[in-house]
């Protein structure tokens, strides 16, 4: 999974000239995720460490990355 991410971040980059800020998971690719930092259990530190905040979506097939201006940490969930 990180490697996957590594690669729609660096394409995210070529494309647009600056990194994202948000990575689009739904639970099952969180939980590989979650899997392959076993050591972070905090998501703020989680995120710091992709250096994107982590948006979690049901219907989503793949993960995405991308750029947002809203403020996630203030966010809340429905």
């Amino acid at each position: 999974m990180l490697s996957f991410i590594y690669l729609l971040t660096h394409e995210f980059e070529q494309e647009h000239g600056f990194r994202p800020n948000v990575l689009y998971l739904n639970r099952t690719h969180f939980a590989q995720l979650q899997g392959q930092l076993a050591e972070i259990h905090n998501l703020g530190t989680m995120s710091k460490l992709l250096g994107m905040e982590i948006v979690l979506e049901s219907d989503m097939a793949h993960p995405h990355v991308g750029w947002s201006t809203v403020d996630w940490q203030g966010a809340v969930a429905v």
